[in-house]
């Protein structure tokens, strides 16, 4: 089945010519939808939806058709048609109705109050959902559990800068209105609820972007392996033979719902091969965009002096390239060739019997900072996070100003505004509209 929507006003003329009948609203009919000479180009159920009673807001007309391209384009061709000349005088039906850009039926929602703009970007997640866990926590933003929690902390927001407003507009009153309404006690309670949110959103975006996972090490160290391991799929080649990954290969997985990119790289080595050295600058450069790292190490040459340099001078490179809050996991794989090797750190692991994977899976769990728990979880963009760490460092600053009491006021009331402008970016309630234009842009078309 393929779906033709048409959104905006005065679409009763359109209905009739497309359907050659008015329609009950909000009732599915079904009709033949017809062409210039009144022949059926297909049948289908056709649904009117009038404003403000439509996702839009809009008045909107739905054409449910059998769903091929061809009949599809038909279709979209005759509401152009229809909209470009009555049957009766020629005259415009609708003169200017066009294709739709990517988002606009979601962005009309959003202009015209149906949904808030965090709700407007959970159907672009809810879609492109790569996980289970990921589209339902896009349908609990969808439903508006997080712009519920926003909502929250505006209110008590708003609240605290009424008090504060109150005793700067009202200082020859001499009463200490912070003081008395405990704003010291609510601005805590408001950081504390506010923290949980962060959590939750945090939680929502690793869910939607999950992390990127390279895994790094010498030539024949089990890399391809434990790609494959991870995956449960031979996607790279493993072979005895020294280099013969010579380019990444990329595989998303997901651990109790949270999508992780695994990148398999070539081994890192000095080389003449001219193809091999592109390999191993490729394998460097994914190390240095990775949001974690797997160094494999091979227990089996781990008594050789020079793997063990060779495994120094790659350990330095990292300390060097990346930065410090990248984690770097030490594997030390084939465990099941050296059965009496204790590490002091990192996971001890066989790539071909699958040993240790399950502590592998938990431990890039903890890398990425997921807590095992998805109830009450909402999907959440970097923007939101970062929206939500300024209102953080908002109310850190908030905090101090209060300790200082009359003399800092202002000041106070500035920090509690900034706050507040930074929730609302969340929701849409206070957004550039430069950033409605991204956001939107990103959309599939016909959302």
């Amino acid at each position: 089945m393929g779906i033709v929507r048409i959104s905006g006003r005065g679409l009763a003329a359109l209905v009739l010519a497309l359907c050659g009948k008015t329609l009950q609203p909000r009732h599915a009919t079904y009709v033949a939808f017809l062409d210039r000479t009144g022949t059926p180009i297909d049948h289908g159920l056709a649904i009117f939806f009038a404003a403000p009673h439509s996702f839009t807001g809009e008045e909107v007309l739905e054409l449910q058709a059998h769903g091929g391209p061809v009949v599809l384009q038909l279709l979209l061709a005759r509401c152009l048609e229809a909209a470009a000349q009555d049957l009766v005088d020629g005259s415009p039906t609708l003169a200017h109705l066009r294709l739709a850009k990517p988002g606009e039926f979601s962005q009309r929602a959003f202009l015209n109050d149906k949904i808030d703009l965090a709700q407007a970007e959970a159907i672009a997640d809810l879609i492109d959902a790569s996980t289970e866990a990921a589209a339902r926590s896009a349908s609990r933003s969808l439903s508006g559990a997080f712009s519920q929690e926003i909502h929250q902390l505006r209110d008590a927001l708003i609240h605290l800068r009424m008090l504060v407003e109150a005793t700067l507009d009202f200082p020859e009153e001499e009463i200490d209105f912070l003081r008395k309404a405990d704003a010291n006690g609510q601005l805590t309670k408001l950081q504390q609820n506010l923290d949980l949110v962060r959590q939750k959103a945090r939680q929502g975006a690793l869910l939607r972007e999950g992390i990127k996972v390279v895994i790094a090490g010498q030539p024949n160290a089990g890399k391809s392996s434990l790609l494959n391991a991870l995956a449960g799929a031979e996607l790279a080649i493993v072979t005895p033979v020294a280099g013969t990954t010579r380019d990444k290969v990329q595989q998303t997985i997901q651990i109790e719902g949270v999508p992780l990119h695994v990148v398999d790289t070539a081994g890192l080595r000095e080389s003449d091969d001219e193809v091999e050295k592109i390999g191993v600058e490729r394998a460097w450069e994914a190390i240095a965009h990775a949001d974690a790292v797997l160094f494999l190490h091979d227990l089996t040459r781990l008594d050789t002096t020079e793997y063990r340099a060779a495994d120094a001078d790659i350990a330095r490179a990292m300390a060097q390239k990346l930065p410090k809050h990248v984690a770097v996991v030490d594997i030390w794989n084939k465990a099941d060739a050296i059965a009496t090797y204790t590490p002091e750190c990192g996971v001890l692991l066989s790539a071909k019997t699958g040993l240790g994977l399950d502590i592998l899976r938990q431990q890039l769990l903890a890398v990425a900072g997921w807590q095992s728990v998805t109830e009450g979880v909402f999907i959440a963009r970097e923007r939101h996070v970062q929206a939500l760490h300024r209102v953080h460092q908002h109310l850190q600053e908030a905090q101090g100003h209060l300790a200082q009491q009359a003399q800092v006021l202002d000041l106070l009331a500035e920090e509690l505004r900034l706050a507040q402008d930074a929730l609302s970016e969340i929701t849409g309630e206070f957004t550039p509209d430069d950033l409605l234009g991204v956001i939107f842009s990103s959309f599939c078309i016909g959302k």
